[in-house]
C-alpha cells in the first residue's frame, strides 16, 4: 500500500530539505512519479499528493532518482545558478565610472559613500570631478573641510563629505595612503559601516565576502525564499543568505555584482521586470507572485523637511568664500523660523558649519 511504501522510504532517506532535479520542481516531479507508479488515474491534486519529502523518498528508491537529495547544511533548497547571473551581468551591467579598469581601491570606497542613498545619475558626475581632483586619500586630507562640503555639492546628507575627508585623514596617516583589503580593519575607518566595508573588500580586492544591500535583500527574498519583499534586515541573516549563495570560485565578487545589478535593474521594488529576468528559477516567480505581507514604506519627502532647510542654508555657505551674516540665512526659509534655528542649530552640532567671534556664519574650516 501506499503508506507502507512512504513508510519504508522515509526510514530509509534522509529529510527534509530537498533541490529540484534541473529545472524540474520536486512537486512536479512527485506529481508526474505519482502518474508513473499507478497510484492515481487523474492528475494529482494538492489534496492528494502525499507530503513531499516523503513522496521524494519514494520516489528517489523506485525511480532511482539520485538527484533528489537533501540540501547540504547551511544551502537554500532554491539557489541562484551563479554561471547563468554572472553572463547576464557580463551583457546588461550599466557601464558605470566606476566600474573601470584602474579605479583605484580609494576611488570604489569614494563611490560607496557617494551612492548612500543617493541615485547613480546624481552620483557619477560628481564623482567623476572628485576623483579627477582628489585621485587618492592624502589628496582628499589636504584639502579644507569646506572644499570638501563644495565638492560634495547637491548629493545630500553632507555628514557624509566630512566623514570621508576624516576617512581620508585616518588612512593617510595610519594606512600609508592604502585603503585596508581586509572588513575588521575597513570597519575601524570613520564612516564606514558593514555594508561599506564588504563592498570595498568585494568590488576592490576581489574578496568573497557577502555584500548585502537593500536591492540584494529583496533578490534573495524573492528569488530565493518566495516572499515578495524581504522584510526588517537581520544583518546576521541577510549575510548568512548572501553567503550560501556565493560561487566556491574566483567569480564571486563578479556574482555579488551581479546580484546587486538584478535588483537595482530588474527585480526593482515597485514595478519588477519579471518578464527579462535572467534567472530560469525563482521561487516568488513559482509560487504565482503572492503579494507583500506589510504595507509598503511611503515615499521619503524632503519637500518641508528639516534636511531642505539645511541644505538651502548649506547652499548660501558654500556659495560665499567669506563668513556671512545671519540675516543672509535667514531670508531662506521665512515660512518656519523656528524650523530654520533648528537647522542651523544641526550643522552647527553636526560640524558642517562654523560661527566666528562676532556672530556670522562660515563651511566647517573657514569660521576663523
Amino acid at each position: 500500500p501506499w503508506s507502507k511504501m512512504i513508510s519504508a522510504a522515509t526510514r530509509l532517506s534522509a529529510q527534509p530539505n530537498t533541490t529540484a532535479v534541473g529545472r524540474c520542481s520536486p512537486a512536479r516531479l512527485a506529481r508526474c512519479s505519482m502518474l508513473w507508479l499507478g497510484c492515481s488515474g487523474l492528475p494529482a491534486t494538492n489534496r492528494s499528493l502525499p507530503s513531499l519529502s516523503a513522496f521524494q523518498a519514494v520516489a528517489g528508491l523506485v525511480l532511482g532518482m539520485g538527484p533528489i537529495v537533501p540540501c547540504a547544511p547551511g544551502r537554500h533548497a532554491v539557489s541562484i545558478p551563479a554561471a547563468e547571473l554572472v553572463q547576464w551581468y557580463g551583457r546588461a551591467r550599466r557601464d558605470l565610472p566606476w566600474r573601470a579598469p584602474g579605479v583605484t581601491a580609494w576611488q570604489i570606497l569614494v563611490s560607496e559613500f557617494m551612492l548612500q542613498q543617493t541615485p547613480v545619475a546624481r552620483v557619477a558626475p560628481i564623482w567623476l570631478d572628485w576623483v579627477a581632483r582628489w585621485p587618492t586619500p592624502s589628496a582628499t586630507a589636504a584639502a579644507g573641510a569646506a572644499d570638501v562640503l563644495r565638492a560634495w555639492g547637491k548629493l545630500g546628507y553632507p555628514r557624509r563629505a566630512k566623514r570621508l575627508h576624516e576617512c581620508a585623514t585616518v588612512i593617510a596617516t595610519d594606512h600609508a595612503d592604502v585603503v585596508p583589503d581586509d572588513v575588521d580593519t575597513l570597519l575601524t575607518l570613520p564612516g564606514v559601516g558593514a555594508y561599506t566595508a564588504r563592498a570595498v573588500a568585494c568590488f576592490a580586492y576581489q574578496r568573497a565576502v557577502p555584500v548585502v544591500d537593500t536591492n540584494v535583500r529583496r533578490v534573495v527574498a524573492r528569488a530565493v525564499h518566495g516572499r515578495a519583499d524581504a522584510g526588517s534586515a537581520s544583518a546576521v541573516r541577510d549575510h548568512a543568505d548572501v553567503e550560501a549563495l556565493l560561487p566556491d570560485d574566483r567569480t564571486a565578487p563578479l556574482f555579488s555584482a551581479a546580484l546587486m545589478e538584478l535588483g537595482a535593474t530588474v527585480c526593482t521594488a515597485r514595478a519588477p521586470k519579471c518578464g527579462i529576468c535572467p534567472l530560469s528559477a525563482c521561487a516568488w516567480r513559482a509560487a504565482g507572485y503572492p503579494p507583500a505581507t506589510t504595507a509598503a514604506r511611503p515615499a521619503q519627502r524632503y519637500a518641508g523637511t528639516d534636511r531642505q532647510v539645511r541644505g538651502r542654508l548649506l547652499d548660501v555657505l558654500r556659495a560665499s568664500s567669506t563668513p556671512v551674516e545671519r540675516a543672509q540665512l535667514d531670508v531662506v526659509w521665512l515660512t518656519d523660523t523656528a524650523q530654520r534655528d533648528r537647522a542651523l542649530d544641526s550643522l552647527l552640532i553636526d560640524g558642517l558649519v562654523e560661527q566666528t567671534g562676532d556672530g556670522r556664519f562660515a563651511l566647517a574650516g573657514e569660521g576663523d
